[in-house]
Parts: structure tokens; sequence; C-alpha cells
């Protein structure tokens, strides 16, 4: 029988990110069910189940080996490792093994390539953005075509901002520009610029992202959230892209969806499970 795979997220308090991720731990768990594997889920912090119930339950059913994966596109913090360490000194027994984080994965990439195209194929359909639910919520809208002040803008005109979710890791934010490099030169290359921003922490923020590309003379910009699932994160993206462009009615602003639970994504996590696998006999190989 093959390890568990435990999926790691930081913790939100958002009941649609923790639906989103507990769909998503459905569908690995379906696909690795023919493998023998086992998939468990658990955060670090502000949610449930806690990364500790999870293991606890792991090890009851008999399981004292894991791969502990950060289900994350950034480089995984210090917090992770120690819990992880927290808990084996609760249970004496457990040894674990680190998948890799999964950005930026070419797959991912083209995940979003794909929400990018998403949102500029609605040209002829601009998006707008409100409050809805029994607490401040935003979706985005349709609105009809005829309604659009800004016509035709050539992708050339139009800039896309890339946004992660701000750390006070320097490294993990330096990643985040890596990849909206990687993002232009491989998948936005008709497009103006790709520019970073951060949704919290760390500057630039989502005005700020947007300001540089309207300097630069862009017409329209596309908000791309280096986002996973949707939830309180991309609400405030949303919003700040909102209240920008509140001031600046002449910049069509779009803003472009997470990247969601999906089979592609799947695929990613399965491959850096995997991975970790194969990494285990090939480290014990090199130590004899």
């Amino acid at each position: 029988m093959k390890p568990p795979l435990l999926l790691i997220g930081q913790g939100s308090q958002d009941d649609a990110y923790a639906a989103e991720f507990g769909r998503f731990v459905h569908r690995l768990r379906c696909r690795l069910d023919q493998t023998g594997a086992d998939v468990s889920g658990g955060y670090l912090e502000r949610a449930t189940p806690r990364l500790s119930e999870s293991v606890a339950s792991l090890v009851a059913r008999g399981h004292h080996r894991l791969v502990a994966m950060p289900l994350s596109l950034s480089r995984a913090g210090d917090d992770l490792s120690v819990a992880l360490a927290m808990e084996q000194q609760r249970h004496p027994t457990l040894e674990y093994d680190y998948g890799r984080p999964l950005g930026p994965d070419p797959r991912v990439l083209a995940l979003l390539a794909e929400r990018l195209k998403e949102a500029a194929d609605e040209v002829t359909k601009p998006r707008a953005l409100e409050l809805v639910g029994a607490r401040p919520r935003l979706r985005a809208i349709d609105v009809p075509a005829h309604d659009d002040p800004h016509g035709h803008v050539e992708p050339g005109e139009t800039a896309v901002v890339l946004v992660g979710e701000g750390s006070t890791d320097a490294a993990a934010n330096a990643e985040v520009h890596r990849v909206s490099r990687l993002f232009w030169e491989t998948h936005a290359y008709d497009f103006m610029t790709v520019e970073t921003a951060f949704v919290s922490v760390t500057p630039p923020g989502v005005p700020g992202g947007l300001e540089r590309c309207r300097r630069l003379g862009a017409k329209r910009v596309i908000v791309v959230p280096y986002l996973l699932f949707a939830g309180g994160s991309l609400e405030r993206v949303w919003a700040q892209a909102l209240a920008y462009g509140a001031g600046h009615p002449d910049l069509d602003i779009r803003c472009a969806e997470v990247i969601g639970d999906c089979e592609t994504l799947a695929d990613v996590v399965i491959d850096r499970y995997e991975e970790a696998l194969r990494l285990v006999p090939e480290e014990a190989a090199r130590a004899r």
C-alpha cells in the first residue's frame, strides 16, 4: 500500500475557499483510490480539519509514513516544518516526505493562460462587480455588449496584472515576479506587459499594478489572480480592482477567475506525489 497523501492548506475562515479545498481533496481521493493511496486534507490554522486532526486520523488507520504536500503556489514556509515536527512529537512512529509546491509548473501557467483567455474573450461582454449575499461579497456579472464604452481594444493595448498572495518572505514574493515573467514570455507575449501585484502584506497592491499599466498606456487591463481557489483573497483582489476602476472610468479593467478545482491541477498534485515517492529510494541509495 502506498503512503497516504496529506494536502495541507494555510487555512481560511471563508466558506467558499474551504468548500473548494474540500472538493479538490475529494477529486484526488477518487483519482488515487485506484492506486490504493489514501488522501486527506488539513489546515495549519483558522479552519477545520486542522493538520493535527488529519494526521491523528491517518495514524489511527495504521499509516506511519505519509507524503505531506503544501497545497500552495509558493514555497512552503517555516510554519509547515514546525507543525509537522510537532506531529512527530505527538506520534513518534510518524515519518513523512515532502511534496514540492505546485507553482510555477508549466501546467499551472497553462491554467492561468486559460483564465486570461476567458477574460479576454469576454471583450464584448465586459465584466462588472456587485455586492451580493448576506454579507458583502463580490461576484462577476455579465453586461450586454452594447453597454461597453471602451470599444475594440487590441491585445497590444491590453496589459495583465498577475496578483499573488503577498508574504513577509522576500523569496516567496520574488517567485511571484518570476512567474509573471515566465507567464508573459510563454503565454501572454501578445499583450503589452505582465505586471506583478499582491493582495496584501507587500507592495505593490492591485491599485499599484493597475496604475503602472495605465501609465504605460494600456487601454484595458486584465487582472489575473495567482490563486488556487476562490475565497477572501479573490474578493480582496476584485474589491481593490473595483475601487481603482471607480476613479479611472476610462480604463477598462477585467478580472479573471482563480485556477480552481480541476483535473489539470489534480494531475500536477499527483505528479508531485509520485515524485516524492521516487525520491525516497534514490536518497537512500545515495546514502549507502
